[in-house]
């Protein structure tokens, strides 16, 4: 499959599904509902195995609910790597859709073990952690895929053609934010508990939980890198442990300005993540709530809206990512389901020895390392008053 290859992505190149196993995501979690819908969803793996959960009911049920066999239910992780390892039938992959602070344990052991990952945001809480799998992955050359769904969606795909074309000139600015609302209370919901948690989260949870995904976007979409930072950031839901809200300053790698707003305490915002970039050309402008629409305006031309679908100015590239004709919705699920297709993709190639197809672009372990250092460089900046700081990419 090649980068401008129209066929669509879900189409099984390969002479069979691959086989996946679950970390995590068991009954009471959204992010493993996401992360299975998305699996099957892609017509490119049989979800056979897991360990769902820490609770054994839980696991139990759950595995039930997936229609995993009992004797492919682990109440370890330890012993799911080490038995799915050695069988002949084992899984070539796993999903693991575990709280934060669990990521890097489990990750590490499944990189040991030969059975490529596919890891939630962001990658761990901590740095040396990070640098830890990075590490770990180039020692094993397992492949692990950081989950960054939105970049998934063919009108990303559809901006980032335009970039790549030439059609805005210089990215002189950009503005994103990500707004929600479910953290407005004096307490967080009971589910979210150990959102606010430092031990659990890391340095910090605003901008972890969803500032990580608008750094990635804004790379996915313009190629560009986030070279420093300067973070504010604020209480503005109730009395919590950790900041709710983050006003962050941005250079970005050919020296423009960037401006990022997250916060989960804005009333009357659902999951509001957008991104304005403007060059010398012209701009483009993205709003995940209505993902299938991108705006274009070239320089003192008349605007332009391109419709998720095929034709009609739609680029190679998203035209990859696209499924069903217009005014049939295409939503998260379908960006989910481009993800793991992508990641059968990458992970079905390195296990035969070839290359990956051309025109993927699916996060790995650099891109997990690179959120993680954006979120450290953006802690840093708050403790320190809201200085300047330079973000390090030395890896």
């Amino acid at each position: 499959m090649s980068f401008t290859d129209k066929s669509c992505l879900r189409t099984p190149p390969l002479a069979r599904r691959q086989r996946l196993g679950f970390v995590g995501g068991g009954r009471g979690g959204l992010v493993g509902d996401w992360h299975f819908a998305g699996a099957r969803l892609s017509n490119h793996w049989d979800v056979v195995a897991g360990a769902l959960s820490s609770r054994p009911d839980n696991a139990v049920a759950s595995a039930r609910d997936w229609m995993i066999p009992p004797q492919r239910s682990y109440s370890d992780f330890r012993q799911m790597a080490q038995v799915e390892a050695a069988r002949a039938d084992g899984i070539e992959a796993v999903a693991i859709c575990t709280p934060n602070w669990n990521h890097a344990e489990i990750a590490a052991c499944f990189l040991k073990a030969g059975i490529d990952v596919i890891l939630d945001k962001p990658m761990t809480t901590t740095m040396a952690d990070a640098k830890m799998l990075v590490a770990l992955q180039r020692q094993t050359g397992v492949s692990l895929t950081m989950t960054y769904p939105y970049a998934h969606h063919a009108m990303v795909r559809q901006a980032r053609a335009i970039v790549d074309s030439g059609l805005l000139g210089t990215i002189n600015q950009v503005h994103l934010e990500y707004l929600q609302e479910w953290n407005c209370g004096a307490q967080p919901v009971d589910t979210a508990v150990w959102r606010q948690d430092p031990s659990k989260v890391g340095r910090s949870s605003i901008v972890g939980d969803i500032g990580t995904h608008a750094h990635h976007l804004l790379k996915t979409m313009t190629g560009l890198d986030v070279s420093d930072v300067r973070a504010d950031m604020f209480v503005c839901g109730g009395r919590k442990p950790q900041p709710d809200t983050a006003h962050i300053n941005l250079r970005l790698s050919n020296s423009a300005p960037g401006l990022m707003h997250l916060s989960n305490a804005t009333p009357g915002q659902y999951c509001g993540l957008r991104i304005r970039v403007w060059g010398s050309g012209g701009a483009v402008e993205w709003d995940q709530e209505r993902p299938e629409y991108l705006k274009f305006t070239p320089l003192e031309q008349q605007e332009q809206t391109f419709v998720r679908g095929v034709g009609n100015g739609v680029l190679g590239e998203a035209e990859r990512l696209v499924h069903l004709p217009r005014g049939h919705g295409e939503a998260l699920t379908d960006a989910w389901a481009n993800l793991y297709a992508e990641a059968a993709l990458v992970i079905a190639a390195r296990r035969a020895g070839r290359q990956a197809p051309a025109g993927v672009r699916l996060a790995g372990a650099a891109e997990g390392l690179a959120g993680m250092r954006f979120i450290d460089g953006c802690a840093d900046s708050y403790e320190a008053g809201g200085a300047w700081i330079k973000l390090q990419h030395d890896e």
